[in-house]
């Protein structure tokens, strides 16, 4: 089948109308010489595939949920067939969380990447430089209030999701369930009772916005908030901060950044934190080639500036 009767918009692009779509096999891949798979599959596909694509020499980068979690608890809420099987846990040992920010060095030399979801992206990059630098009093707790487009709510259709729902509406969902919790607890270094994150449907094609609260252990000043957030991120193209403003979804959609700013109260221990980016874009596939520009030695943010 020619690509352009799926994908129109790229016919006369540089030859693109002579492409053709094929049906998948692994030997097709192995005749080409396939060395990194992408899979944009549901979890269970993903759990079947991903054995065997690392059985063949493959590595892959997984944007689906199925490897993500290390933890069997937070990995609970998927129910997967396949869990606790030695050959399951023995993959999951390999997975490397996708987050370059996060995991740089891990994820040049891994076999096996789990792409974050888009809020985690979202909250985590807002979040896990004030935590990691010791300011958050964390008994306090942790408020993370993120919005997202419609695209963010998944591809399956449901009523939900259904044009007479979601326009001129603004709903909350998932609340205590939200899949991508156990990513937030993992990746930020927090327990349950420490974080409370609520997902909300925006009626808007895409885009997510995370307004995050914190309460800081001592009185921080602009400055020493700043310094924290350029130091922690020095070395990585695809976080845009901003000192004097808030991102909002209109700067971040359709690029392949998450943009992140603050304010802080006066009384210098009340922060309020603004995580903006593109759900489709750095909270899924861009950020899935950010991962194959480490795996391959590439610049980071090759393809993607």
């Amino acid at each position: 089948m020619p690509l352009i009767e799926i994908h129109p918009q790229l016919a006369h692009n540089h030859g693109a109308a002579n492409l053709k779509q094929e049906p998948f096999s692994w030997q097709l891949l192995i005749d080409r010489g396939v060395e990194i798979l992408f899979l944009a599959t549901p979890h269970e596909q993903s759990r079947e595939w991903v054995p065997e694509a690392l059985a063949r020499g493959i590595r892959v980068i997984d944007l689906s949920g199925a490897w993500r979690l290390t933890d069997s608890a937070n990995r609970a809420i998927y129910a997967f067939a396949d869990e606790g099987t030695s050959q399951a846990a023995s993959i999951q040992s390999q997975a490397v969380y996708g987050m370059p920010e996060l995991h740089r060095s891990a994820i040049a030399g891994a076999r096996l990447i789990a792409n974050p979801g888009c809020y985690a992206t979202s909250v985590i990059l807002g979040l896990r430089p004030l935590v990691a630098a010791g300011l958050v009093d964390l008994d306090h707790g942790i408020v993370a209030d993120s919005k997202s487009g419609v695209s963010g709510a998944g591809k399956a259709a449901t009523a939900k999701t259904h044009f007479m729902y979601a326009a001129d509406n603004l709903s909350a969902y998932g609340v205590f369930t939200h899949r991508h919790t156990g990513e937030l607890l993992e990746q930020i270094g927090l327990d349950a009772s420490q974080i409370v994150f609520t997902p909300h449907l925006l009626p808007i094609p895409r885009g997510i916005l995370s307004t995050i609260y914190v309460y800081f252990s001592q009185p921080q000043s602009p400055e020493s908030v700043s310094r924290v957030y350029h130091e922690f991120f020095a070395g990585s193209p695809m976080v845009r901060l901003y000192d004097h403003a808030l991102p909002q979804i209109q700067y971040s959609v359709r690029t392949n950044y998450c943009d992140i700013g603050f304010q802080l109260a006066s009384d210098g221990r009340r922060a309020v934190i603004v995580s903006c980016l593109d759900n489709l874009l750095k909270g899924a596939s861009s950020q899935a080639v950010q991962n194959m520009n480490l795996m391959l030695g590439y610049g980071e943010a090759e393809g993607l500036e």
